[in-house]
């Protein structure tokens, strides 16, 4: 399937969603403390999972880019200096587990399956200077949580959001909705690294099962091919 045919699929299905979310009037950011209270338990480990993010590190030239991952990330991932990556190391896709990956991270692998309506799950790592262009999230059946990680102090990374901006600081988290357009503007030197955690956007029971409905069909034609990829 390739990247236009999915849009469209995914448009249909977030104007169903959009009954619910509110549309064009949903909201950027949320409370974490009311959408998902379990999402404070990575917070409150975030210099474990740094730790464990800290060990891969030395051998980052072995974590693939993310459009090695996903050809249809191309777009976003593969433009501009070819010098400067930015990468993916995956601990949780669509349902599945790549045990490889979560060997080298038991703890934050313990900490996301005690998540619930866990979606996806990575380590996000931008070379420094890689900025990442304006695009949108496709899905409107997530939210999408970011951890700081590895921060650099000098011009730090700042991210934009419709027309709000954030920027990352070590060991503090957002919780927000990645299906606004969005880009990362980086022009420090030194690596940013976040750990991305998407949930399951909290709706009312026949959306929350429709939901569920389209993760199922994405784990098989999205998630099961990106699991093959890591193996």
């Amino acid at each position: 399937m390739n990247y236009i045919n999915l849009v469209g699929i995914l448009d249909v299905v977030n104007s169903v969603f959009d009954l619910h979310t509110g549309g064009n009037r949903r909201p950027v950011f949320f409370d974490k403390a009311v959408t998902c209270p379990p999402l404070a338990e990575l917070d409150c480990h975030a210099q474990v999972i740094r730790e464990e993010l800290l060990a891969l590190l030395p051998d980052k030239s072995q974590i693939p880019r993310y459009h090695d991952l996903d050809q249809m990330q191309k777009r976003i991932s593969a433009v501009g200096d070819p010098e400067k990556s930015w990468k993916i190391f995956y601990l949780y896709i669509m349902g599945e587990k790549p045990a490889e990956n979560r060997a080298k991270c038991p703890e934050t692998s313990r900490l996301l399956d005690q998540v619930p309506g866990l979606f996806q799950a990575f380590f996000s790592i931008l070379d420094g200077g890689k900025a990442i262009p304006a695009h949108r999230g496709p899905y409107r059946g997530y939210l999408r949580y970011h951890l700081g990680l590895v921060v650099p102090e000098t011009n730090p990374p700042s991210i934009r959001i419709k027309d709000e901006h954030y920027t990352w600081k070590v060991g503090e988290s957002i919780l927000f909705d990645d299906s606004w357009n969005h880009e990362v503007y980086n022009e420090c030197a030194g690596d940013r690294v976040v750990l991305i955690v998407d949930i399951r956007r909290p709706m009312p029971l026949p959306f929350a099962l429709f939901n569920r409905f389209v993760e199922s069909v994405m784990r098989l034609v999205y998630g099961k091919q990106i699991l093959k990829k890591l193996t």
